[in-house]
């Protein structure tokens, strides 16, 4: 096993600093509303993911097989397949014509949350894992239809990627959950989780994390404007500017603690 360099020890120490002022930032800002106007849905989509049987034997498949250290690892995509549930629970449960009915689209979003990002380090990503998806889907209790859109949803997450529409008007509900869902995580998660992984995993030297800094707020900022979901064009913008809040503050941080 490569030891770690010197330099690569004093990065990812920088880095963690960094990573525990951005979480005492983020205590500072309420929680979205998202989460207090949908509790029920929430709460009720977390119940769904540690009791459904399938999804829990996806969730244990996942757990084995996906890598850990990018910042799209298992925290991440078990934190999208519950909000992806509770964005099918708001915008179907109205609709659905039996309890039955429902539960499986909320798997069926669940099981996509869960894969979405199983090939995360590959080219393509989003592609590479809905090829993945299918081969391991075969083994669920899923018609090919639901495999078929499970399988659209993940090709289809990709911010400024394709957005091909289903055959269903519930497959494109699903696939614009996981979406959504998936870029929730671009607001304050972002700056308490996942962009510190991923500086950390490719060992980015501050200087170039500090130069591309302000084209990564400007990333955040696009991403605003790509909800797709009648609740995610609602809910999702107050997660991004969350998060260009907390970037910006911390920012303010790195100019007068760390750029030196």
């Amino acid at each position: 096993m490569r030891r770690p360099s010197c330099q690569s020890l004093m990065i990812n120490s920088i880095y963690k600093q960094l990573q525990q002022e951005a979480i005492r930032i983020a205590g500072k800002y309420p929680a979205p509303a998202f989460y207090v106007d949908f509790s029920g849905e929430v709460s009720r989509s977390m119940r769904f993911f540690a009791e459904d049987e399938v999804v829990c034997s996806l969730w244990r498949f996942v757990s084995e097989n996906i890598e850990n250290d990018y910042g799209h690892g298992l925290e991440h995509v078990k934190n999208v397949a519950i909000d992806a549930g509770a964005i099918v629970l708001i915008e179907a449960g109205p609709f659905c014509i039996s309890r039955e009915e429902l539960d499986h689209r909320v798997r069926m979003a669940q099981a996509a949350g869960l894969l979405h990002d199983i090939r995360r380090k590959d080219k393509n990503h989003a592609a590479a894992g809905a090829r993945y998806s299918r081969q391991i889907l075969r083994d669920y209790p899923f018609t090919q239809p639901d495999i078929d859109a499970i399988c659209l949803a993940i090709s289809n997450h990709e911010a400024f990627g394709q957005n091909r529409k289903g055959v269903t008007p519930a497959s494109d509900l699903l696939s614009g959950s996981l979406y959504d869902a998936d870029k929730f995580r671009w607001g304050p998660e972002n700056f308490t989780r996942t962009l510190w992984a991923m500086v950390s995993y490719k060992e980015i030297p501050f200087e170039r994390f500090l130069a591309h800094y302000p084209e990564g707020m400007a990333f955040l900022k696009k991403i605003r404007r790509t909800f797709r979901t009648p609740t995610g064009r609602r809910y999702g913008p107050e997660f991004i500017d969350l998060g260009i809040a907390i970037g910006e503050d911390l920012h303010e941080v790195i100019r007068e603690k760390f750029q030196s």
